[in-house]
């Protein structure tokens, strides 16, 4: 061996032999299989799966879809597409004044009672007035008077007139003698226009004395309810307030309706003589039928609303009263047994049935201004949530128009725990 091997041997350095593998070899192989599979599992979801599956599971209560009853049992709300709440108005109605500045003399009415037109509802001091009538009254028959004397004067004036016309033609007379019987002939008759004139002005004075005595009883306009009582015997009232000039208000109760606002989002579903139902929220239990008068052709630009008129189908019920809270549900125009009508926008996104069914309103998870909302259906021990399009609220009951079936389960919990696959646990 030469020199440069001789060297590298002697750097060589002995190692001793490696132990038999024994238990450490075989966890050291079953700790990279499990590292594998769990990246696999990362990589395609399958993690998740077998978290949720493994997992305790988020605690829900589970309720079932139910359909609307049948026959004369079934719910005053179903088939509605639209809920808005507003107030019943009266369309006719007014505060009955004075139109002078006068003094009450008495008021013949009381709040809540009925009054026909034309029925006298108080009466003002009318002492000035008539005084002034008769004043106006004897101005006319002097008018009158004066006239006649005037008509007089004028009938004998003519007949010279015309006789020293003629001598003039005849040269029996001057010019000047002629003149003046014609000035005072013209004279007579211009007195009898003034006189004229002012017999029609005293009369005009008549008029507006009569019209002024009129103006002091006070008669209702129109057939209805006292609802206010606003004068009372001695008070000054006038037409130029606002305020305190009132003797009454009077309503017409067959005037009734109910004017809500509806979003600017949702007033395509609205439309003039649709089907409705007004409930007042004095009487919760008693549905009104109603039909849609007019949608007013403008919006509420610091609302986003536009405002809609429901009349009642029915009138003339002492219950209703102006003012009343008040909740209209409008109904679909096509009301097929069970089904609800939707439009081919909204079902392309809907991911079930047709069917309207109701579920709790804690069940429905809302958040949004389009009309969806989104349930979540329990699939053995996963929920998968379903777009629903909502229709009306009844106490803690929501309709569903479209986007479930009855009979299945839905459940209840915390919405931001809740998402597809994740696991449940049914607590109720």
């Amino acid at each position: 061996m030469d020199q440069k091997s001789t060297l590298l041997e002697q750097l060589r350095i002995d190692r001793p032999p490696p132990a038999p593998a024994r238990n450490g070899g075989r966890w050291a192989g079953a700790g990279l299989i499990v590292g594998i599979v769990l990246v696999a599992l990362a990589t395609t979801g399958g993690l998740a799966y077998w978290w949720n599956s493994h997992a305790e599971g988020v605690p829900v209560q589970v309720v079932i879809a139910r359909a609307p009853s049948s026959g004369g049992t079934a719910p005053p709300m179903a088939g509605s597409i639209l809920d808005a709440s507003g107030y019943v108005v009266a369309m006719r109605e007014a505060t009955v004044s004075s139109q002078l500045i006068d003094r009450v003399d008495a008021v013949l009415i009381q709040a809540g009672e009925k009054v026909r037109q034309g029925q006298i509802v108080a009466r003002l001091d009318d002492a000035m007035y008539r005084a002034n009538l008769q004043q106006s009254m004897e101005q006319v028959a002097a008018a009158r008077a004066t006239l006649a004397q005037a008509k007089l004067a004028a009938a004998d004036a003519r007949p010279t007139y015309a006789r020293e016309q003629k001598e003039l033609a005849e040269g029996l007379i001057s010019q000047d003698t002629f003149d003046t019987t014609k000035a005072s002939y013209d004279a007579s008759q211009a007195a009898v226009e003034i006189d004229v004139e002012n017999l029609a002005a005293a009369q005009a004075a008549v008029a507006i004395n009569q019209r002024n005595l009129e103006y002091t009883i006070i008669r209702a306009p129109f057939d209805g309810v006292v609802t206010a009582k606003d004068a009372q015997p001695g008070q000054i009232v006038s037409p130029q307030f606002s305020s305190g000039g009132g003797i009454a208000d009077i309503v017409d109760m067959s005037s009734l309706e109910v004017d809500v606002d509806v979003s600017e989002n949702f007033i395509s579903r609205v439309h003039a003589g649709q089907t409705a139902t007004i409930t007042l929220n004095a009487y919760p239990d008693w549905h009104i039928p109603a039909q849609v008068i007019a949608v007013i052709p403008t919006a509420d630009k610091s609302k986003a609303t536009v405002s809609v008129r429901v009349g009642f189908k029915e009138e003339g019920d002492p219950r209703v009263l102006p003012q009343m809270g008040a909740r209209v549900s409008f109904l679909s125009d096509a009301p097929p047994a069970g089904t609800a009508a939707v439009d081919s926008s909204a079902a392309s996104s809907q991911p079930q049935g047709n069917a309207v069914v109701i579920v709790p309103l804690a069940a429905v998870e809302t958040g949004n201004d389009s009309g969806t909302a989104t349930v979540f259906v329990i699939d053995h021990e996963t929920v998968t949530g379903h777009t629903v399009r909502l229709g009306a609220r009844s106490g803690d009951s929501q309709w569903v128009l479209s986007g479930l079936d009855p009979g299945v389960s839905i459940a209840i919990g915390d919405f931001s725990k809740l998402h597809d696959g994740v696991r449940v646990r049914i607590t109720q």
